[in-house]
């Protein structure tokens, strides 16, 4: 029997992938100029899906009491940084979306998850490599999976065949971009591709209850490429930071309705695969035992994780009359903030300096409990006296130079004292309801940022 089709031409937004009857100049919704192309839409009547599963059943209103619950068993990755990010483990019939730079690391991450599941089976659909290009990359990662099947395949209809014929327990979609659809006649990558075949996996994931897990292009700004919709279609958006001058990568949950978005999961990237940093604090911290100028410790949380992290600062004269200020992985507006906070209520001069600022180990930190180490690297190079490397500081700071409380201070505490720090400096107003008796590490309670500078170069 013929299936019926509908065909009908419509403009996309590139940039947002709003649909238009007729060509705009500019996007009613993102603003964007000459970003609409026309391309032609065939919709079917027959779906593409259908038969995998059977016909869904048809749904009826019901009381949120009569609504049964279940905890659902999740599926363990065998991987304790990408577990921690999604919240416990892959959500049966979930859609989770995997974002980052070319070569960061994403198709090795998605393979050793495929290749770790060894109960399960996997499906690995690949549109940018074939299944020897594959092969290798498996033999580099050193791991093995007869329940793995690898598949190089861009054709939404043929995807599925190979679905119905392995009914996989997992799947893996490298990449999202690639893949085509016979319903739609444009080019792969396009907006209206990356919706309708992002759709498709989305309504087999709910009625198989079987989770897909997508590989994602960014854009040169960093956001992931394709419609803005690809995000909401989703369940989970993870993005995979990181340089690839410097071997650890980050992965974070921009996303999740599953888990935290909070959560922070560490990979050092080695010869052969992703490795999981389970105590990044030894790995982010210089191991010199010689104390510099400009540089401080601070106890610092991700989600749960409680971690030590290095702050270099370098205070220089002006060369060229304007001052510069740079940091790397800290907000700019937040350290000229900070450098205002220091010239005004503690008299520092800084208006005629050079700052630099850098997290060492090339991540991220928008935690403000470490404001307090980053005005104390700022002045320890700017006087040239150095900081003790036995000491760590966790604070946030006020806009009249009060030293503001933190969250969980035992945890920044408890972590200082395993990594054999002998003194933490913490805002005053975290003492209330804080046993200092079952730590063995000298706590300093400070209110003002002067204490500590009275304490610390004196």
């Amino acid at each position: 029997m013929a299936t019926k089709a509908k065909t009908k031409s419509a403009w996309f937004c590139q940039s947002c992938g709003v649909e238009s009857t007729k060509w705009v100049g500019k996007c009613p919704s993102c603003g964007e100029w000459n970003s609409f192309v026309e391309e032609v839409v065939v919709k079917s009547t027959v779906s593409v899906i259908a038969g995998i599963n059977g016909q869904g059943k048809k749904n009826k209103p019901q009381k949120i009491s009569e609504i049964p619950s279940s905890e659902e068993s999740r599926f363990d990755t065998k991987n304790g940084e990408l577990n921690r990010v999604l919240g416990g483990g892959l959500v049966p019939g979930s859609l989770i979306l995997i974002g980052g730079e070319p070569g960061i690391g994403k198709s090795t991450l998605a393979l050793q998850i495929a290749l770790n599941l060894k109960s399960y089976t996997t499906l690995y659909v690949s549109g940018e490599e074939s299944a020897q290009q594959i092969k290798l990359r498996g033999n580099r990662i050193n791991s093995n999976n007869e329940n793995c099947l690898i598949v190089s395949e861009t054709s939404m209809e043929n995807i599925f065949s190979h679905v119905k014929n392995t009914s996989p327990d997992i799947i893996v979609i490298d990449s999202i971009q690639t893949l085509a659809t016979e319903t739609i006649e444009s080019a792969p990558g396009s907006i209206s591709q990356i919706r309708e075949c992002t759709s498709q996996l989305l309504r087999f994931a709910k009625e198989s209850s079987t989770p897909v897990i997508l590989i994602g292009h960014i854009t040169k700004d960093g956001s992931l490429a394709g419609p803005k919709i690809l995000e909401h279609m989703v369940d989970t958006v993870l993005q995979f930071e990181g340089d690839q001058n410097h071997m650890y990568r980050i992965l974070r949950s921009t996303k999740n309705r599953f888990g935290s978005t909070s959560e922070m999961g560490i990979y050092e990237m080695q010869h052969n695969g992703l490795r999981e940093v389970s105590n990044p604090s030894e790995l982010l911290l210089s191991q010199e035992d010689e104390s510099l100028s400009g540089v401080t410790i601070s106890a610092s949380i991700e989600g749960m994780r409680p971690f030590l992290i290095e702050i270099q600062a370098l205070v220089s004269s002006a060369a060229y009359g304007t001052p510069q200020r740079s940091s790397t992985g800290f907000d700019l507006r937040r350290l000229n903030m900070l450098l205002a906070v220091l010239e005004k209520r503690a008299g520092f001069k800084l208006s005629t300096k050079d700052v630099f600022l850098n997290i060492a180990g090339g991540i991220k930190v928008n935690d403000p409990a470490i404001d307090l180490a980053v005005i104390l690297a700022v002045l320890s190079s700017s006087t040239d006296i150095s900081i003790s490397k036995e000491v760590c500081f966790s604070g946030e700071i006020g806009l009249s130079g009060e030293i503001r409380p933190v969250s969980r201070i035992d945890q920044r505490i408890g972590e200082a004292e395993k990594l054999g720090f002998k003194q933490i400096f913490i805002p005053k107003h975290n003492s209330k309801g804080l046993d200092t008796s079952k730590f063995k590490i000298k706590i300093h309670l400070v209110s003002k940022v002067g204490e500590v500078f009275q304490t610390l170069f004196r």
